[in-house]
């Protein structure tokens, strides 16, 4: 695949690349891969108010709303498979196949909690085709470790597991994956421990620098997400 001179690797090794600018400025990098599994902006501006001294903290760029996410679904097309990432409470991406179930761990979701109910699971979309295959496995997926310690042990507060990210991957069409919005790097990760290519973008240079270091690490966190 060609690339743009204008634009050159964050982090690079024999399976992933990893860019640091906005993926909407660059799609012919990305657009040829085979299969696209993001966790972009949900549009939902999530954000821990300042408090009791404690400054207010912005988790991702451009989550005021799904534009960004819709985008690039756009570019992405019709045809080959995408696994994206999502909030029950926005616009369903078009394309919408099936609806996955993340289960998260009872340390997260207090923010935002409603009539004492922990806001514990997100959305998993299967958008286009993704061929046909026996239903072995539940569309339920469940984190079995701290996700909130999870997250703040990698540095990034939406970091999902390396191991969520590979049973994705694992039911994935072959192929180069796209990631677009990178943030640190989970999906890049899952998929070379997966032996499969990786491209990815973020806009955000620390989030980059997280991503590459765990690169770097041959990061793993076997266990996160129950059989």
């Amino acid at each position: 695949m060609s690339l743009p001179s204008e634009i050159k690797p964050y982090y690079q090794d024999d399976l992933v690349t990893l860019y640091n600018a906005d993926c909407l400025d660059h799609p012919d990098v990305w657009i040829d891969a085979n299969v696209l599994v993001t966790d972009p902006p949900y549009g939902i501006n999530w954000h821990i108010p300042a408090r009791r001294g404690r400054r207010e903290i912005i988790a991702i760029k451009n989550d005021d709303n799904t534009r960004y996410r819709d985008a690039v679904i756009s570019l992405w097309g019709e045809l080959k498979p995408a696994v994206v990432f999502g909030s029950p409470l926005k616009n369903i991406p078009k394309g919408t196949r099936q609806v996955l179930v993340w289960e998260k761990t009872l340390d997260t979701g207090v923010l935002g909690s409603v009539a004492g109910f922990r806001r514990n699971w997100e959305a998993i979309y299967l958008i286009n085709s993704f061929g046909k295959k026996p239903g072995k496995d539940s569309s339920v997926l469940k984190s079995t470790r701290g996700v909130t310690s999870y997250a703040k042990n990698v540095g990034h507060s939406n970091a999902k597991p390396i191991s969520l990210m590979e049973r994705l991957i694992e039911h994935c069409p072959d192929g180069v994956v796209a990631d677009p919005f990178a943030g640190s790097g989970s999906t890049l990760v899952a998929a070379r421990n997966l032996g499969r290519q990786a491209i990815g973008f973020e806009i955000d240079e620390k989030y980059c620098e997280i991503a590459a270091r765990r690169l770097s690490q041959m990061a793993f966190d076997l266990g996160q997400v129950a059989s």
